[in-house]
């Protein structure tokens, strides 16, 4: 027997070990099983994308049924009155600068 050593593949044997070649099994039942698992896997995936697809799809139905403004449409409305208010207190400005003159005289 050799004196211990690590190696590349330490822990791991390799095929020309003293404990012969790795244990594989052949076993169709597991087999099957495996095959069977991995399908129920991808079926499962599948099921969960439609569920979502489909609450997506109701949710859009519903917000075109509630009539919900959208955030771009809220995002426009919101410039245009930052826009308005920019303006009326400019007129309001030019109005107070106007009537100063009147009060000054009066």
């Amino acid at each position: 027997m050799q004196p211990f050593a690590f190696t590349a593949g330490f822990p791991y044997k390799t095929a020309t070990s003293d404990l012969g070649p790795p244990m594989q099994t052949q076993n169709p039942f597991l087999d099957e099983f495996a095959k069977l698992t991995t399908a129920a896997m991808g079926i499962a995936q599948a099921a969960g994308e439609e569920a979502k697809t489909a609450m997506r799809a109701q949710a859009d139905r519903l917000a075109a049924e509630f009539d919900f403004v959208r955030r771009d449409e809220l995002d426009a409305v919101k410039a245009e009155l930052v826009a308005l208010r920019a303006e009326i207190a400019r007129i309001r400005g030019d109005g107070d600068q106007m009537a100063r003159p009147a009060q000054e005289a009066g």
